[in-house]
């Protein structure tokens, strides 16, 4: 944008300078040429005078060499052919009248240096008026002056080319600085104009991605040093993302409270659970049962507790565990539910540590999420199998079974849209896969090649999304080592 603003100002500031130094520049070209030869009249006017009192060659010399023009070797006199021998020579002086008009001009000798032909000058003699003609090196104007009654003096005074350009070069200069000091004025100002707007435009962007990043306290000054200059649309931007970061941090509180409410009207039948869990005796169903409960009370007192905090007072928590022990915990949870309904199961791939960058409860919520949908979409007595692959770069978990597998995975796949009967809201996939997508991998569901049931694929990255890309091999079950 300041980029933008500055090319704009520095094109409109030169459209309009060249709009007004072109015709300068001519106009300063045409004032220039007319100096010169208004210079040249003047000169001319100076020897009428003397004409007028005399033609003799002496005083006409002096009276060029007088002038600047004469003292510059710039002007000549034509003089007119002497009246005495005008009116004694008869037909014979006309003719020799006719003879010195070609020699020197309209009869009479030439003082000075002429450059315009002797055709020019009895023309300017004949005609009684000044007219301009083209010389080697310039021009020549030649100016008849009445010296008595029939005969006609002409003054030529040179004009050279350097003098019709005289100063037109220098002008040409000025205007040009002029130009170029208006086009750094207006790129300055635009500079300066653009800085400001460019750095309101970067505090909001700074802004949002501060508080896309969490940063729920992150506000814009809208008034002060700090934003004067700034655009009224940017102040106003700047204030409509102040309302809304206070409105996120009001929605956000309310569902807290929603949360914390909503966790805390569990107590009352998790406390019924507990008692007759109690009163179950002894036994592994009990103990399990038992074990199940407790566990169930302390999520929902840790989801009343990160409720209830707020997020600037969270503190920090070591984010990672074993995926290997994890996964071998709930194996073992849900192997007493598998007894009683005769499955058989296994695990393969846990025996060794397999450390992966979430929370123990995240990765326990999504292991039950898929062993849960594995005894809720199939028949009791169907097979089951978990394998856990560890690469470089990632941390893989086959959960397969030997039902009917999915029938459309990618509607299984959308949030909400699962359909799994009575007491299932569809959200178990959608939790998986948010899990995984948290760490820059994924959740794909296919089918098993062992079992011929559906098999869910979750991957869970161990290095950053640039590294390596990460090949999921298939391992092959034996029946030898599923257990009952």
């Amino acid at each position: 944008m300041r980029w933008a603003l500055i090319k704009a100002a520095a094109a409109g500031t030169t459209m309009v300078a060249l709009a007004f130094l072109i015709p300068l520049g001519l106009m300063v070209q045409q004032t220039a040429r007319e100096r010169a030869f208004t210079a040249a009249e003047r000169q001319t006017a100076a020897l009428g005078p003397a004409l007028a009192i005399t033609t003799e060659q002496d005083a006409i010399d002096r009276a060029v060499a007088s002038t600047d023009a004469g003292a510059q070797g710039r002007m000549a006199v034509h003089l007119p052919v002497p009246a005495g021998a005008v009116g004694a020579g008869g037909a014979g002086a006309g003719e020799a009248g006719a003879g010195g008009a070609a020699a020197g001009g309209p009869g009479g000798p030439t003082i000075g240096e002429g450059r315009a032909t002797a055709a020019d000058v009895a023309t300017a003699g004949g005609q009684g008026r000044a007219f301009t003609v083209a010389v080697p090196g310039g021009y020549a104007l030649l100016q008849p002056v009445a010296v008595d009654t029939g005969r006609t003096a002409v003054v030529e005074v040179f004009v050279a080319e350097s003098d019709l350009t005289r100063g037109v070069s220098t002008a040409w200069l000025v205007l040009s600085a002029v130009a170029l000091g208006l086009v750094t004025v207006s790129v300055l100002v635009a500079d300066r104009m653009g800085g400001r707007i460019v750095a309101s435009a970067r505090r909001l962007a700074a802004a949002a991605r501060s508080l896309g990043a969490g940063n729920l306290a992150v506000r814009l000054p809208v008034e002060g040093k700090q934003v004067d200059g700034s655009p009224e649309e940017l102040r106003e931007a700047a204030h409509a993302f102040n309302t809304m970061a206070d409105r996120v941090v009001q929605l956000l509180a309310a569902e807290r409270e929603l949360a914390a409410d909503l966790s805390h009207r569990l107590r009352t039948p998790l406390t019924v659970l507990r008692l007759n869990a109690a009163s179950l005796g002894h036994g592994d169903a009990a103990d399990a049962t038992r074990h199940a409960v407790a566990q169930l009370e302390r999520e929902v007192d840790q989801i009343i507790r990160s409720a209830r905090r707020a997020p600037e007072d969270a503190p920090a928590v070591a984010v990672g565990c074993d995926a290997a022990e994890v996964i071998r915990e709930r194996v073992g949870f849900w192997s007493a539910l598998a007894e009683d309904e005769g499955r058989r199961w296994q695990l393969a791939g846990a025996e060794r540590p397999a450390p992966v960058p979430v929370q123990r409860g995240d990765l326990a919520a999504a292991v039950d999420a898929l062993l849960g949908n594995v005894f809720r979409h199939t028949a009791v007595g169907t097979a089951f199998s978990v394998d856990v692959l560890a690469t470089d770069c990632s941390v893989i978990v086959l959960v397969g079974d030997a039902g009917p597998g999915y029938s459309d995975p990618a509607a299984a796949l959308r949030r909400g849209e699962g359909h799994g009967g009575e007491g299932s809201t569809g959200l178990g996939l959608d939790i998986v896969r948010k899990l995984a997508e948290s760490t820059g991998g994924d959740l794909a569901l296919g089918r098993s090649a062992v079992l011929g049931g559906a098999e869910t694929t979750l991957r869970l990255r161990t290095r950053p999304e640039g590294g390596p890309p990460v090949r999921v091999g298939r391992r092959r079950t034996r029946g030898a080592l599923f257990r009952k």
